[in-house]
């Protein structure tokens, strides 16, 4: 008999999920919106310094997803530190991955122990 979903790795993909949609299409239509150099200058700078905490979001979510759906508390685990990671690399939106890591950290930890 397989265990049911972790609700909280659940409830974190999901967020995770609507963040990474969410941050993807804002810089990428900030991008194309630039109507002169200097714009687009700045844009491409700005989605320069937010690049590895995208990227580093991304990957957290996919690993998250892994967790979920194969039951793997490893892959639910490393999930949650890239969420930690991606935190760091960008401080000033560590808001918007702090209930994902938390909540990734928990499911994780019930997600042992239902297998053990």
């Amino acid at each position: 008999m397989k265990p049911k979903l972790n609700i909280c790795l659940l409830i974190s993909f999901i967020i995770g999920l609507v963040y990474t949609i969410y941050i993807v299409v804002y810089f990428t239509n900030t991008n194309a919106s630039a109507t002169s150099g200097g714009q687009a200058l700045g844009y491409g700078l700005a989605t320069a310094i937010v690049m590895p905490h995208m990227v580093c979001t991304i990957i957290a979510v996919i690993f998250n997803g892994l967790g979920v759906f194969l039951r793997k508390p490893a892959f639910a685990l490393v999930g949650a530190i890239l969420y930690a990671v991606a935190m760091v690399l960008f401080p000033m939106y560590f808001f918007f991955v702090l209930a994902e890591m938390i909540l990734s950290f928990v499911g994780y930890s019930q997600l042992k122990k239902q297998l053990a």
